[in-house]
């Protein structure tokens, strides 16, 4: 494997690990979020400050995992009397308020970031490293949607009343989506911190964020299936498009907005009714 395959697998790794953790918080659970690439930097700059301190990948990613896992669930907590665009505004303030920290912290390298972060001890092995926890993650989320947990954010995302009325304590189970949500987006900010060597504010901004839930919207709320598919494709798209650089920005949105018009509930669901129809059309 080259260089440039080696860059896009461990890419395509990172955006699979953030768009299956968003999936938890605003599909299944259905909390919208625009902050989610606040939680992703978290995870860069622990793993930053602290591989540079000396820490080793084994301290680091644990460490990134958690204390972007406990700044969710903070965020969380503070969301918890708002809903709908009202969490999605308190969500993207959390983001602009890490963007802020970063950018005025001297110790966190201010608008420059932070350089020279050393190396993660595989060599040529760690885009296995990237496969293998980007597995593990999936492999989590799916166990998570097949557990009681899961069924429990469905049925918060799909009606927080009624979910109320059988006896599920909806603010619980939201404070839960966010931790876990979050610290698996540390995870995936630690892998990229390893992979460029170099974190700053902007590879963490709004528009990252967004396009971290276009890849669950894409994808199908509530897939993990779809989210995988959705950040193969959203990370191959740009690379696709390099032979109309100057339009490149054009072309996407527009791909985007076509893949929308015609496929509103997203790619897995309409990939699973098709399965659907061909199967009864074959028993007919």
């Amino acid at each position: 494997m080259g260089a440039y395959e080696t860059a896009l697998v461990i890419l395509i790794g990172v955006h699979i690990v953030l768009a299956v953790s968003l999936n938890l918080i605003s599909g299944l659970c259905g909390q919208v979020s625009l902050g989610h690439a606040a939680f992703f930097g978290i995870g860069a700059y622990t793993t930053a400050v602290l591989s540079k301190l000396g820490f080793a990948i084994w301290v680091t990613l644990p460490a990134s995992m958690t204390f972007a896992g406990i700044c969710g669930a903070i965020v969380g907590f503070c969301s918890l009397r708002v809903r709908d665009d009202f969490l999605a505004i308190a969500t993207m303030a959390a983001g602009f308020l890490f963007l802020g920290i970063v950018r005025t912290s001297e110790a966190l390298g201010g608008e420059l970031g932070l350089s020279r972060i050393p190396d993660a001890g595989f060599g040529d092995g760690f885009v296995y490293f990237v496969i293998v926890c980007t597995a593990l993650v999936v492999g989590f989320c799916v166990y998570i949607k097949r557990s009681w947990l899961g069924y429990a954010f469905s049925a918060v995302g799909a009606d927080e009343i009624a979910s109320r009325s059988i006896g599920i304590n909806s603010a619980d189970f939201k404070l839960t989506a966010f931790g876990i949500g979050t610290a698996l987006a540390g995870v995936a900010g630690c892998l990229y911190a390893y992979f460029l060597g170099t974190v700053d504010p902007q590879s963490f901004g709004f528009p990252v964020s967004i396009m971290i839930l276009a890849m669950v919207v894409i994808g199908g709320m509530g897939s993990i299936g779809g989210s995988v598919l959705a950040a193969v494709l959203l990370t191959l798209l740009p690379e696709w498009l390099r032979f109309v650089s100057s339009y490149k920005l054009l072309v996407f949105g527009g791909l985007l907005f076509v893949m929308m018009r015609f496929l509103p509930r997203g790619i897995a669901p309409c990939l699973r009714l098709d399965a659907w129809r061909l199967r009864t059309g074959r028993a007919a």
